[in-house]
């Protein structure tokens, strides 16, 4: 045990899940009418995490055709590869909204779905900022790092969010349903159309809507990634906004200070003040090896949101410490150098230059990242499994009508 330390384990069997759902699409269309119809077709002897990570399964086969067909992002693909990705996207959505419902219909409920749901969640985040660039056809540019940001910030606050309040939140419009569902249009249509160039066209004139006098002319020349853009930030400021104070207004009922809530979210803002300096240092890395770049920072966020929720599980301090950054900070030091000794006359030569120590130096990076992760994930289930006698991806107790009897005359 390296992440839950032996007296927190007892905190795992006071676990509660809530959840607040304001999601008019989820409550009043997908949950009666699809949700509910597809956990039929999955047997009650199949693990809710099994279901989980079998959705995740289709994220990666999407990664795997854009990586193939668009490396740089900003390739025309073949039109039946961004219909795969719709596709792809909304099976993901669905599994990992019936998660829950298998958990509750299998007696599987527990801590562990919920960090497994998330950090499945917290991954896929990051993945789908690639497929999305790569459909705009943004490239390797500003605009994907623009849109990582948002992508990260969202997912990040959310957890944040959870671990004050202890219930998960989603407000009418969340990136787990509007949020994916607007991909998955985006995807359809971009099938629809053929390809990726269709987005870089002003969106009022491609939709046919005549130039008006008192309207700015900015506006139409906005293309429909801006637009999107735009929309993102609109939705992305107004749940941080609603976080906010959700997670000050639970300190503030517990009589904590509220406003010391606010100091979970510098961890996040100083990965990407490092993030942010790092490629502006290295424009190579951000023009010709941002993948790589963009999956390296999907994991260092998708390990603070892992000990966010470890945190929430155990209820433990709030953690601020992110080990996959130092990397990251030694990389813009290591650049700032020869910057300041040529604007200033001090500073100090490159280690790793420009060049292919860089790159290097990147994949180095991104690899101490997978490898942090990857232990953090193992080491949390294989302790919280063997706490409560559980299996990760298959039911170990299956639940019967013998084990609800004894169940009662335990708690007789």
């Amino acid at each position: 045990m390296v992440y839950i330390r032996l007296e927190q384990l007892p905190r795992l069997k006071e676990y509660k899940y809530s959840s607040i759902d304001r999601s008019l699409l989820s409550r009043y269309i997908l949950k009666p009418y699809w949700w509910s119809q597809v956990i039929k077709l999955f047997p009650l002897s199949m693990a809710p995490n099994a279901i989980t990570l079998s959705g995740f399964g289709f994220v990666i086969v999407n990664i795997l055709t854009m990586l193939y067909y668009t490396p740089t992002l900003d390739q025309n693909c073949p039109p039946w590869v961004y219909l795969s990705w719709a596709i792809g996207l909304f099976l993901y959505q669905t599994f990992d909204a019936i998660d829950g419902t298998q958990a509750r219909r299998t007696r599987q409920s527990g801590p562990l779905g919920e960090l497994f749901d998330h950090g499945v969640d917290a991954l896929n985040t990051s993945l789908e900022v690639l497929l999305f660039s790569a459909c705009m056809n943004f490239g390797q540019s500003w605009k994907t790092v623009v849109i990582l940001f948002g992508s990260m910030l969202t997912f990040y606050v959310q957890t944040w969010d959870e671990y004050h309040t202890k219930t998960l939140t989603l407000g009418l419009v969340s990136g787990p349903v509007e949020g994916i569902l607007t991909l998955c249009v985006v995807y359809a249509v971009t099938w629809w159309k053929g390809s990726g160039e269709y987005w870089q066209q002003p969106m009022l004139p491609a939709l046919g809507m005549p130039y008006l006098e008192f309207l700015p002319k900015a506006l139409y020349r906005f293309d429909w990634g801006e637009v999107y853009m735009f929309y993102g930030t609109l939705v992305l400021g107004l749940n941080c906004i609603e976080s906010a104070r959700n997670a000050m207004a639970a300190r503030r009922e517990r009589g904590q200070q509220a406003r010391q809530a606010l100091l979970g979210l510098l961890p996040f803002a100083g990965t990407w003040v490092l993030l942010v300096s790092y490629l502006a240092l290295q424009p190579n890395i951000l023009h010709n090896h941002l993948v790589p770049f963009v999956v390296y920072g999907g994991l260092i966020n998708a390990y603070s949101v892992g000990q966010m929720i470890t945190a929430h599980l155990t209820k433990s301090e709030f953690p601020y410490q992110n080990v996959l950054v130092l990397p990251l900070a030694y990389g813009v030091l290591d650049s700032l150098g020869p910057i300041l000794q040529a604007r200033f006359g001090f500073g100090w030569p490159s280690a790793l230059g420009d060049g292919v120590y860089q790159v290097a130096f990147l994949f180095t990076c991104l690899g101490w990242a997978i490898g942090v992760h990857a232990s953090f994930v193992v080491d949390v289930i294989v302790t919280i499994c063997d706490y409560l006698d559980i299996w990760c991806l298959t039911i170990k107790h299956p639940y019967t009508a013998e084990t609800e009897e004894t169940d009662g005359k335990k708690i007789k």
